[in-house]
């Protein structure tokens, strides 16, 4: 936060007249022509790295161009062609910027769009599913609490109207304003608001209202044919999901024809659901050049004219140029740009905070600072022709070399700041520590229990049944005057989470209670149990995952209350990994069951047990009385360690967070020959065999790349459980980025890698069970790519986000 407003004092001393140049001629502005020359042997050396086949590097400062060379190959594939000055790219991401953003603000100057408009207010339907206080603001500055993208695996063919109606669909996975999620989705919402205000299609409005009057007369969406020679390609296009687009006079939202064959994009958006949107969307599809661009910029450090062409005012530039993001969001972002958050590396290391610009996916950048009055473009085709390399490196370090060729400055000195300067109760320097969570026992006990007053229980429950202040809820319904509590029931591991196996029923000790158990003889509870009650009340802490059984025993007691026409009251709980991850492949129908109670659902469910009764109760057609006492303060993007609650193991190997979050995938790994560390410090942690080569299993495993993952080789001895007593060798996992981590396609690595090492040594056993899935373990089994394996099962995710939304309470 002391960075932010840092920021904003920078951005706030630059006078308004200075971006308008009303006070006169530019000065004379310039670089360092022999600091300029370190540029030429940086580019080459990524090139010769492989970083980037070729690239064009714009600098200047104020109305003039001090830098301007090409290097490297333009294209290497199927022909090798020379990079020039006048190369165009396709710059991915900067669309969101130069385009989007222009045209958004472009029209509140105009009066026809507001900021803090309702984006429901222009696109019917929105507003479901809790959207309805998504403003434009929050769609510039990526802060709707919308996911990144859409499934990119789901194919669809209804062109930008049907990509207009998937996001009409999404379910937040923050409050907006609460959190910041870089995201596409907004963006191609921005470009379609653009569309229903001006009545145009977006490129159209754009080339007449920016672009035409600029001269930037070779940036544009949908590039014609004679740019064809000029334009960089990028890579391979496999349709199969993504079309090829080939035709560029297409309309923006038409359905985008197939195309039979693989080919080189070239002139076609490289970004798949701009692809799948005709071509030209609000958040990718844009072509310049860096000559163009340059233009751009020098437009912006004018204050929005160029030549006597004026875009926009000097105050909008100037309220674009300051942080809009909430204060209690760290990362800071302006309307539309990027300003100082993770994606800011290519601002280098000394043009200062308060400077703004964007990057590209393709491999682009643009750099502006106001204070002085500086801009850098790094354009590549980084991804050529293969869908590698990695432009980030250079586009920072080239921006660093031109900062350190400005020799004069006009950088104010530096503000300090108090503690005051952050308003009350502030830190300077720290995020706002979160409310705690109330769960839904702590929100029956602060209604007084009223909704149990008169009431026979039955309480199905285990040791992570407790209030914020520890009370367990058995002390707690026991004790109370205005309810009888009848019995208890338990589920698997007993009352007290400690028993890995089946669990014989018992008395407690300190109510006297029966304690009925639900993993025993049966796992339904029966008439004579039900005896004498009237409402079952349910307070268990789940983890979110399809297997683990706390899901379906609930909703078998459901069942049977519905039979007898018993209320059942649910108190809800968090998804410990929060409430937006969706991940794994629908049921078979032979894996229905107690770890798989409806076939619709993935292995990551991204639900509260409190949701799930709900959607158990209508799609599986229990119909029993159903009353569920929703938490307060929680909110589906919060992980556990971010809720102020107490960690209580949920069953005896499930220890902690990192256990909870590894456990979708190589918890279903457990029916094989193979211990996933139970009986050790660090179950689903770790995972190894006898038979196991620990070394060459890392090496495989991080040689994938995996996202959010990284293993070593490791020994252990389990105490109990599989292998127990035997020396197993094995793979410790590091979770280096829990949002990024995709489990359960970790699992499918695993079972991938154990085929491909030990061929003959692993025996899958039920496996299939708990992955839901035997052809997606036979895939892997005849070497078939597990990336590609779990990126067919988008379909079903997509299905199961669309079903789950109606019954979400957060």
């Amino acid at each position: 936060m002391r960075r932010a407003l840092v920021i904003l004092v920078a951005l706030l001393s630059i006078p308004v007249a200075a971006l308008a140049q009303a006070s006169g001629p530019e000065p004379a502005l310039t670089l360092d022509p022999t600091r300029l020359e370190l540029i030429e042997p940086l580019v080459e050396r990524a090139i010769a790295a492989g970083q980037l086949p070729g690239a064009v590097v714009v600098a200047g400062r104020g109305d003039q161009v001090l830098y301007r060379r090409a290097f490297g190959r333009r294209a290497v594939q199927p022909s090798v062609e020379a990079m020039t000055p006048d190369t165009v790219f396709d710059v991915a991401s900067l669309t969101k910027v130069v385009a989007t953003t222009t045209a958004v603000m472009a029209l509140v100057e105009d009066g026809r769009i507001t900021l803090t408009d309702r984006v429901g207010s222009y696109i019917p339907g929105f507003d479901r599913y809790g959207k309805g206080r998504i403003t434009v603001r929050h769609l510039l500055t990526h802060v709707s609490g919308l996911r990144p993208d859409l499934d990119l695996a789901v194919p669809f063919d209804g062109g930008a109207a049907e990509a207009i109606r998937l996001a009409c669909e999404e379910v937040p996975v923050a409050a907006p304003g609460e959190r910041f999620i870089y995201s596409d989705i907004g963006f191609f919402l921005l470009g379609h608001i653009v569309e229903v205000v001006s009545k145009q299609r977006l490129d159209a409005f754009l080339k007449a209202r920016v672009f035409g009057p600029l001269g930037m007369a070779d940036t544009t969406f949908l590039p014609p044919a004679s740019l064809r020679p000029r334009i960089a390609p990028t890579v391979v296009c496999a349709p199969m999901a993504w079309p090829c687009v080939t035709t560029p006079t297409r309309r923006a939202d038409a359905a985008p024809p197939q195309q039979a064959d693989p080919q080189m994009l070239r002139g076609v958006v490289h970004d798949p659901t701009a692809r799948r949107m005709g071509g030209a969307a609000g958040h990718a599809g844009l072509f310049s050049t860096g000559d163009d661009l340059a233009t751009f910029a020098r437009m912006i450090l004018a204050g929005g004219s160029w030549k006597g062409a004026r875009v926009l005012s000097p105050l909008t530039v100037a309220k674009m140029m300051r942080p809009a993001t909430p204060g209690t969001i760290q990362p800071v972002r302006g309307l539309g740009w990027d300003i100082d958050t993770s994606y800011s590396a290519n601002r280098g290391e000394l043009l200062p905070v308060g400077s703004l610009g964007h990057t590209g996916f393709t491999g682009t950048s643009i750099w502006i600072d106001p204070l002085t009055r500086t801009f850098v473009i790094v354009l590549s085709n980084r991804v050529h022709p293969a869908g590698k390399g990695d432009a980030t490196p250079l586009r920072a370090r080239v921006a660093t070399i031109v900062a350190s060729a400005i020799l004069d400055t006009l950088v104010p000195p530096q503000v300090t700041l108090t503690g005051a300067d952050f308003g009350a109760g502030a830190v300077p320097g720290r995020a706002p520590l979160p409310t705690p969570v109330q769960t839904g026992i702590d929100m029956l006990r602060a209604e007084g229990f009223a909704r149990l007053k008169g009431r026979r229980v039955g309480l199905v429950t285990n040791h992570t049944g407790r209030a914020a202040d520890g009370t367990s809820t058995i002390d707690l319904l026991f004790g109370h005057k205005d309810l009888t509590l009848v019995s208890l029931f338990s589920p698997e591991h007993g009352i007290r989470g400690i028993v890995d196996e089946e669990v014989p029923s018992s008395k407690d000790e300190k109510t006297g209670l029966v304690i009925h158990s639900l993993y025993g003889t049966t796992r339904r509870p029966n008439d004579q149990m039900l005896q004498g009650i009237d409402t079952l009340v349910i307070d268990l802490q789940d983890v979110g995952v399809r297997f683990y059984t706390y899901g379906t025993t609930m909703a078998y007691v459901m069942e049977e209350a519905a039979k007898r026409k018993i209320r059942v009251v649910v108190l809800d709980r968090p998804n410990p990994s929060g409430g937006w991850q969706i991940e794994g492949p629908a049921l078979d129908k032979e894996a229905i069951g107690f770890t798989g109670y409806i076939p619709s659902m993935p292995t990551r469910h991204g639900m509260t047990l409190g949701e799930l009764a709900r959607l158990f109760n209508v799609e599986a057609k229990i119909g029993c009385d159903l009353d569920v006492v929703a938490m307060r303060h929680w909110s589906r993007d919060r992980w556990f360690d971010e809720l102020g609650l107490e960690w209580i193991n949920p069953s005896p190997n499930m220890r902690n967070l990192i256990q909870a979050t590894l456990y979708p995938g190589i918890g279903s790994l457990e029916y094989g020959n193979l211990s996933v560390g139970r009986g050790t410090d660090s179950p689903f942690e770790q995972l190894g065999a006898p038979w196991i080569d620990g070394r060459r299993l890392a090496a495989h495993l991080n040689a994938r790349m995996l996202p959010g993952i990284r293993a070593y080789p490791v020994f252990f001895t389990p105490t109990s459980s599989k292998f127990a007593g035997e020396r197993c060798q094995g793979v410790f996992l590091v979770v280096t980025d829990r949002e990024a981590l995709k489990p359960v396609r970790l699992g499918l690595e695993v079972a991938a890698a154990l085929f491909a090492l030990h061929p003959g040594a692993f025996d899958p056993g039920r496996t299939s069970i708990l992955l839901g899935s035997s052809a997606a373990l036979a895939r892997v089994r005849t070497g078939e790519d597990p990336a590609s394996v779990a990126a067919s099962w988008a379909v079903a995710e997509s299905r199961w986000r669309t079903l789950r939304a109606k019954y979400l309470l957060y």
